[in-house]
């Protein structure tokens, strides 16, 4: 059962998103046409929720210019039929303040934002920043903690106070620590994403509301019936589509960084004709993919042949 102020932030976010790609074409520059193919793919599969230009889109290395085209174009494409959300998150306040009405203005629904990076506020700094992207827009606000990334911690009595903000709903976990997220659960109305592939269905059980997930470049549909299964309380379902999809996660999360597996998994099905990321990261390779490929036959998501 979820509560009235967790159904808001489904109702604002939706229940199976995919973190997704930014496409490239062979040269690195981005190519709108593919990112609303990716998008129409995602949509169709079983998503009703994007997040785009988060980690797995390649933020750092896109410009403030290619995510607002970004936003325009899939909002334009599969808007009426999913919940657009913005990465705007970054180290500098003013700069995450000014992404976050770029795509306000663009027609997002909503705004993850990742703790601050390299800079390790301290925890009324972490209030400061938060706080100030959300009092931005009117827009939703899903807070992303992601300390192997960021190398901070948002921490239990921050999410406390931040769960006070009218717009901050919700918090994409990947801290791995389901015990602090119950806290959370049990002491605020925050909704809780799983933002490890991994984990998604133990977050689940522990009361999170969703996922925002990499895997689901290949696996939207299976995910999607986890979270419905996970919803109505039938965990043996959702537990028979964790077991079938892990050799997808470890194909896709545990070999390389995701976003590189994910597009070449997205070229592997055919809907992306370049896997092209932009550096420092590098392309799959060949064994890479090949390894992958593998893996994706194992969990049904790819035909033996």
């Amino acid at each position: 059962m979820t509560s009235p102020e967790r159904a808001d932030a489904v109702s604002a976010f939706g229940r199976m998103l995919t973190a997704m790609v930014t496409p490239f074409d062979a040269d690195g520059a981005l190519d709108l046409v593919a990112a609303v193919r990716v998008a129409a793919h995602l949509v169709d599969a079983g998503c009703d929720g994007l997040v785009l230009s988060g980690t797995t889109g390649e933020s750092p290395t896109t410009s403030d210019d290619e995510k607002r085209l970004l936003v325009e174009a899939v909002v334009d494409a599969v808007g009426d039929r999913a919940r657009i959300v913005a990465g705007v998150g970054t180290n500098d306040t003013v700069h995450s303040v000014e992404l976050a009405e770029s795509a306000a203005s663009a027609g997002a629904d909503g705004l993850l934002v990742v703790t601050p990076y390299y800079s390790k506020p301290p925890p009324e700094g972490l209030l400061a920043h938060f706080g100030s992207v959300a009092d931005a827009t009117d827009l939703p606000v899903m807070l992303y903690d992601i300390p192997g990334r960021t190398g901070t911690r948002i921490g239990s009595q921050v999410l406390t106070a931040l769960a006070e903000h009218p717009r901050i709903l919700a918090v994409k976990d990947a801290t791995g620590d389901l015990t602090a997220g119950s806290w959370v659960m049990r002491e605020t109305d925050l909704a809780y994403y799983s933002g490890d592939d991994a984990l998604n269905l133990a977050w689940l059980a522990h009361g999170a509301v969703g996922m925002v997930s990499v895997v689901s470049h290949a696996a939207a549909g299976p995910y999607a019936d986890m979270v419905a299964a996970a919803v109505k309380g039938d965990l043996t379902t959702a537990r028979e589509v964790h077991e079938r999809l892990l050799p997808a996660v470890r194909g896709v999360m545990t070999r390389t960084q995701g976003v590189i597996t994910a597009k070449a998994a997205l070229q592997l099905a055919g809907v992306l004709a370049h896997r092209t990321v932009r550096a420092p990261l590098p392309a799959a390779t060949d064994d890479e993919v090949a390894q992958l490929r593998a893996d994706l036959v194992a969990a049904g998501l790819l035909p033996t042949d």
